[in-house]
């Protein structure tokens, strides 16, 4: 075995049979229901037990962070939307109209995360509305890291099936669900194509 058949096995460049891949997912979705319009959460659990100081610093921390966020919104808000949704439609295109992998699986990511992106606007949008801070601040950013790994668990749930089934349908033959009579038939008359391999003279 060469050492570029050992790199090979190390790291498969299939997407969905990577373990590179799927620590990245860990990863990703780890960090964003860590971070809650970019607080991180630890912050909220200090503010819970000891309030005083870092409720405060939450208050300030979330202060900058949501008039970050609107004010991105309303300079670039419009422009980010179509990239995003070019973005995404292009991805989807790619990964289940022309079976690129590597397509399906930065959609796959990339759709829950927009959805994400959506529900932090709308997070920051009704705390400067209502002014929130104290219990009814940690409360709000609680419901948001709620809903986040609701929709993290949801991603990595589907992604994991998907994963499984192009893995499984990859070594699959193309003839698994045609009648025996019909193969034999047809390899009388000449040859036959399996997925991912050819058969033939």
């Amino acid at each position: 075995m060469t050492w570029y058949d050992l790199l090979n096995e190390t790291i498969d460049m299939r997407t969905f049979s990577n373990l590179w891949f799927w620590i990245a997912l860990a990863v990703l979705w780890s960090s964003v229901s860590h971070y809650i319009i970019g607080v991180p959460y630890d912050m909220v659990v200090r503010a819970t037990r000891k309030e005083g100081q870092a409720q405060q610093d939450l208050e300030d921390m979330v202060r900058v962070n949501v008039n970050r966020l609107l004010y991105i919104s309303g300079v670039s808000g419009l422009w980010l939307l179509g990239i995003g949704c070019f973005l995404l439609t292009t991805l989807a295109l790619l990964g289940f109209v022309y079976d690129i992998d590597l397509a399906q699986a930065l959609f796959l990511m990339g759709f829950p995360l927009s959805l994400v992106g959506l529900m932090s606007l709308n997070t920051a949008r009704l705390i400067r509305e209502r002014q929130l801070l104290g219990e009814a601040l940690r409360r709000k950013l609680g419901w948001h890291r709620f809903w986040t790994q609701v929709i993290a668990m949801l991603s990595v749930f589907v992604t994991a099936l998907w994963g499984m089934y192009q893995n499984l349908s990859a070594k699959l033959p193309d003839d698994i669900h045609t009648p025996r009579g019909e193969i034999q038939q047809h390899d009388q008359n000449g040859p036959y194509h399996d997925r991912g391999r050819t058969r033939g003279l």
